[in-house]
């Protein structure tokens, strides 16, 4: 019989295995990983249009699928188009950004009456601006030239989906094992699924209202920090909060006086802090079943290993793994470990408590 001590050993092994590949792997994996969530997408909006209700008729499969392909083809390119735009216009204007910056810094040493001023150089490296813009748009670009390989690996998942379900029974030795796989395939779709509707709806009111009251203050770029919002609101905890510091500090150099700086800031984090607390979690309410610093945890790990996009997967990456975890006997502590409240669920062929 094996010792505790060394499946301990050859799972650590194994883990550290995994991370180092996902790390070597991660310009061939992400693109991948990007096509999943585009194909989940497509799917998922295809599955809202087949049940819109037209009196006695449903939309065809072929119809509503063929819609979400072109709804989500489209949203991406006007999205992708206004953000281009938005950041070559904020690199140009980047140089006279820093300027004031400069200048903000050296008022505020010659009211304060210091020796020794304080520059912006002492606080942050030379030219931060535009090379954060820079690196703004370097991010867009790699995702623009990784798009026709996303597309490939979309088009390939779309063409084979209908053979998914019959290869992945026949993986199995007996009908009762794949039954079982089958139902944890579809808990884990339900939990995600569920998570992705709500996380993009208030995702979606939170970049409206940003760039809302960005254009009703007069603030420019309100198009690009509605999508930053939007993107950054995936991120658990630490979105929000950078979502409202980037255009506060763009309000402080665009500005002369500290009025809208205030506005904005006031505004923005009203918005945040009222979707983040009060709406999301009544919608969410407690489906996920993730303790918090299980998800500040996985934010880090996977942000380390895959970045941005690592982030914004950190919850649904940990759902899948509790949600498996609690299905076999040898990886159940793992899951109630991850859980909020240790409750999750049967064993394999059983059904319980969403992870």
């Amino acid at each position: 019989m094996r010792s505790p001590l060394l499946t301990a050993t050859l799972s650590v092994l194994l883990v550290c295995m995994i991370g180092w590949l996902l790390v070597v792997g991660r310009s061939l994996i992400l693109p991948f990983v990007i096509a999943l969530i585009v194909w989940y997408m497509i799917n998922s909006l295809a599955h809202v249009f087949a049940h819109i209700p037209l009196g006695r008729w449903r939309l065809p499969r072929l119809v509503s699928f063929s819609l979400a392909l072109l709804t989500i083809f489209f949203a991406s390119t006007v999205v992708l188009d206004i953000v281009t735009v938005n950041l070559t216009q904020l690199a140009l204007d980047a140089p006279t950004y820093q300027r004031r910056l400069e200048e903000l810094f050296t008022q505020a040493s010659t009211q304060l009456h210091l020796n020794d001023p304080i520059e912006l150089k002492d606080l942050l490296p030379d030219s931060i601006v535009p090379r954060m813009v820079t690196a703004g748009a370097s991010l867009v670009t790699t995702l623009a030239g990784s798009a026709s390989l996303v597309f490939i690996y979309v088009l390939f998942l779309v063409l084979e989906q209908s053979t998914f379900d019959r290869k992945f029974e026949r993986l199995f030795p007996s009908p009762e094992r794949a039954e079982a796989a089958f139902a944890m395939r579809a808990e884990i779709n339900r939990s995600i699924m569920h998570y992705f509707s709500i996380k993009t709806a208030v995702s979606v009111a939170t970049g409206v209202l940003t760039s809302l009251v960005l254009i009703a203050i007069g603030l420019p770029y309100a198009a690009l920090f509605g999508f930053i919002a939007f993107l950054l609101n995936y991120i658990p905890t630490i979105g929000s909060l950078i979502g409202v510091i980037f255009p506060s500090l763009l309000a402080v150099v665009y500005y002369d006086t500290l009025g809208p700086f205030i506005a904005i800031a006031t505004g923005l984090g009203l918005i945040q802090f009222t979707i983040g607390n009060l709406v999301e979690p009544r919608l969410m309410g407690s489906n996920l079943n993730l303790s918090g610093l299980v998800i500040m945890l996985s934010l880090a790990f996977w942000g380390a290993i895959w970045g941005v996009v690592g982030m914004v997967l950190c919850v649904p990456l940990t759902v899948m793994i509790v949600i498996v975890c609690a299905r076999f006997e040898g990886s159940r502590p793992i899951a109630i470990l991850l859980s909020q409240t240790g409750e999750v669920g049967g064993l394999s062929g059983k059904t319980g408590t969403t992870g």
